[in-house]
C-alpha cells in the first residue's frame, strides 16, 4: 500500500511556553486506511495534524504528499494538496442553508448573481454520490449536530480533499449517531481517500481504525495494527502506566434529599426557553447522571441550579432551604460546589496564576483572609495542598498555569471545588477532552466524594461516562428531563434512544409488542 501521507523527523518548540510539542516526530499514513492518532493531553498530536494542516509552522522536518515533498504553511496550502480537515467545533454559518455552507466562497453564478437552484443540485449529486444524504435547503440551525457535522464532510469533499483530519469527530454525538458516523468512516476509506482519525475513544479506535499511532511527550513511542492491541494495552502506552479502565465502585447508599429542583423554566439566549418543567431529585451518597446530546438545555440547568442563571419559574430547595433566588456566594456558603463545563473561561482565570485561582471562591473567609487583608502564606499552603493532594504535574505555588494542560488545569478545578467537603457536586462535562489518565483521576475522585456522602449531580455527553459512575440517570432532550431510570435498567440503546426523542412509554410499548410478537 503506498503512502499518502509522510510526516519526517517534525519538531516543534513552542518558546512562549517552554514545551517542546513535538520532539522528532515521523509518521507514514496509508492511501485508503483509517489511521488513528492517540495520546495523552499535552502529547503533541494536536499539534502535529495542526502543522500538517498550516495553522503551525515546525521548527524542523518535513512533510511529504504522494510521495513528493511539499510546504504546507496556511490551510489553503493544505486544501491545494488534498488535505481537509473537521475541527472538533464546527465552522458552519447557522442562518444560512446546507448548500450555501458547503459552496462557500465557490458558489455557481449566472451573470454576476449566486445560481441557487444549480448550487443546491450540485450539493445534492455530492452527497449522493458519497452515500451522505441531506436536503440543501435547511437551514444549519434547524438540523441535528449529526447532520451538521455530515455537512462538515461534504464542505472539504466538495473541495475534492483526499486526506481528511478528523478531530474527536463523535464528541457530540448520540450513539446511533457515532455508529453511523463509523459506517460514512469506512465507507469514505473504500473509496481511496485516507482518514487521520484523533480520538480520546479507544473503543473507536478498535472498532474503526486499520493502524494506530500512540503520542507520549511529544514523540512517536509506535505504530500497530489495531487489531493486535486491546483497549487496555493502547492506554498503557498512552500514559506510561498501568490504567485502570473500570470505575470501581460498591453500590450507593442514598441518605437525605440533599437538592430538589420541581418544575423548573429556565430561559436561555435572546430569552428564549431552554428548560422547560423539569424536577429532579439528588441525595446525599449518590450519583445522579443527566444525559443527553449538547444543547438539549444541560448548561442551562447547571447555570440556574448554580445561580449563575434566573429560573423564570419553578423551586429549587438545597438542604431544606428555598435558594431559588439565592446568589452564587450564598449557594457557595450553603456547601455547593461547582466543576464548570468550560475550564479555560468559567472555571479558571488563565491570565493569573496558581494561588489566585485556587482561593478565588473563597477569599473572603479565614484563615485566607482576615479584616479584608490577604493572608498569602495560607493561600500558598492551599495552593501547596491542592497540588499535592491532586498531583498537578508542572504546576508551582505563585506561577501561571496557562502552560498547563486541560489534564492538570482541571485537577486545579476539582481541588478547590472539593475542598472543604462540600455537601452537594455540580459536575459539568468533568472529563471533556481530558485523556485516559486523567479520565481516570477524575473518576476516582467523584466515587469517593460520593462514598463520603457528598451528592454528585454529573452532567456528561459521554455515555460510557454515565454509565459508568451513576447511581440513577435522567435523561434530557429538547430542555425536558424525559426520564429517570435506575442504573440497573440503563442500557446504551435505551438511553441513546431517549436521547434522540423517544419517551420511555413509547419504549416500554416497543417492548412489549416486541416480547407479544416472539414466537414461544
Amino acid at each position: 500500500m503506498t503512502s499518502a501521507v509522510e510526516i519526517q523527523h517534525i519538531r516543534k518548540f513552542f518558546s512562549s511556553s517552554q514545551v517542546l510539542a513535538c520532539d522528532d516526530v515521523s509518521l507514514d499514513v496509508k492511501k485508503g486506511e483509517v489511521h488513528a492518532i492517540v495520546g495523552e493531553n499535552g502529547a503533541g498530536k494536536t499539534t502535529l495534524m495542526s502543522i500538517l494542516y498550516g495553522l503551525v509552522t515546525p521548527d524542523e522536518g518535513q512533510i511529504l504528499i504522494d510521495g513528493k515533498p511539499v510546504r504546507i504553511s496556511h490551510p489553503n496550502d493544505a486544501i491545494f494538496h488534498g488535505i481537509g480537515m473537521v475541527h472538533q467545533h464546527f465552522k458552519l454559518v447557522p442562518s444560512f442553508t446546507i448548500a450555501e455552507n458547503i459552496m462557500l466562497g465557490i458558489e455557481p453564478n449566472r451573470a454576476g448573481f449566486i445560481d441557487s437552484a444549480t448550487e443546491a443540485e450540485k450539493v445534492k449529486q455530492l452527497a449522493e454520490s458519497f452515500g451522505l444524504p441531506v436536503d440543501p435547503h435547511l437551514r444549519i440551525r434547524d438540523i441535528s449536530v449529526g447532520l451538521q457535522q455530515r455537512v462538515e464532510i461534504l464542505k472539504i469533499l466538495q473541495r475534492n480533499a483526499q486526506v481528511l483530519i478528523l478531530d474527536e469527530p463523535t464528541a457530540v454525538l448520540t450513539p446511533q449517531e457515532v455508529r453511523e458516523f463509523l459506517t460514512v468512516v469506512r465507507s469514505l476509506a473504500q473509496t481511496g481517500r485516507t482518514i487521520l482519525f484523533i480520538t480520546h475513544k479507544l473503543a473507536e479506535v478498535k472498532a474503526i481504525a486499520d493502524r494506530v499511532t500512540i503520542m507520549r511527550r511529544g514523540r512517536n513511542v509506535g505504530t500497530h495494527d489495531a487489531k493486535d492491541l486491546t483497549i487496555r494495552e493502547m492506554a498503557n502506552l498512552m500514559v506510561g502506566r498501568v490504567v485502570s479502565l473500570q470505575v470501581d465502585k460498591s453500590p450507593a447508599k442514598p441518605g437525605e434529599v440533599i437538592l430538589q429542583a420541581e418544575r423548573l423554566l429556565v430561559a436561555g439566549a435572546g430569552g428564549i426557553p431552554a428548560v422547560f418543567d423539569a424536577s429532579l431529585e439528588l441525595r446525599a451518597g449518590e450519583i445522579l447522571g443527566i444525559a443527553g446530546v449538547s444543547g438539549n438545555g444541560q448548561t442551562e440547568l447547571v447555570e440556574a441550579l448554580v445561580g449563575m442563571r434566573p429560573v423564570d419559574e419553578g423551586q429549587i430547595t438545597f438542604l431544606g432551604e428555598d435558594i431559588t433566588s439565592a446568589t452564587v456566594r450564598e449557594r457557595r456558603l450553603s456547601g455547593l460546589a461547582h466543576v464548570p463545563e468550560d475550564r479555560m473561561t468559567t472555571g479558571l482565570n488563565l491570565t493569573t496564576n496558581l494561588d489566585e485561582n485556587v482561593v478565588v471562591t473563597n477569599y473572603q473567609n479565614e484563615p485566607y483572609s482576615r479584616r479584608g487583608i490577604f493572608q498569602f502564606a495560607a493561600i500558598r499552603r492551599l495552593a501547596q495542598e491542592i497540588v499535592d493532594r491532586f498531583a498537578v504535574k508542572s504546576a508551582r505555588v505563585g506561577e501561571d498555569i496557562k502552560t498547563l494542560s486541560g489534564g492538570n488545569l482541571q485537577k486545579i478545578v476539582l481541588g478547590r471545588e472539593l475542598k472543604g467537603d462540600p455537601k452537594l457536586i455540580i459536575a459539568n462535562q468533568p472529563t471533556r477532552g481530558l485523556d485516559v489518565g486523567s479520565i481516570e483521576f477524575v473518576h476516582k475522585t467523584l466515587v469517593e466524594e460520593r462514598d463520603k456522602g457528598s451528592a454528585v449531580l454529573l452532567v456528561s455527553v459521554e455515555l460510557d461516562e454515565i454509565l459508568a459512575l451513576s447511581d440513577r440517570i435522567a435523561v434530557m432532550f429538547a430542555g425536558r428531563i424525559v426520564a429517570v431510570l435506575d442504573r440497573s435498567e440503563a442500557t446504551e440503546e435505551k438511553l441513546g434512544l431517549l436521547m434522540a426523542g423517544s419517551t420511555l412509554e413509547s419504549l416500554e410499548h416497543d417492548e412489549a409488542a416486541a416480547e407479544k410478537a416472539t414466537p414461544v
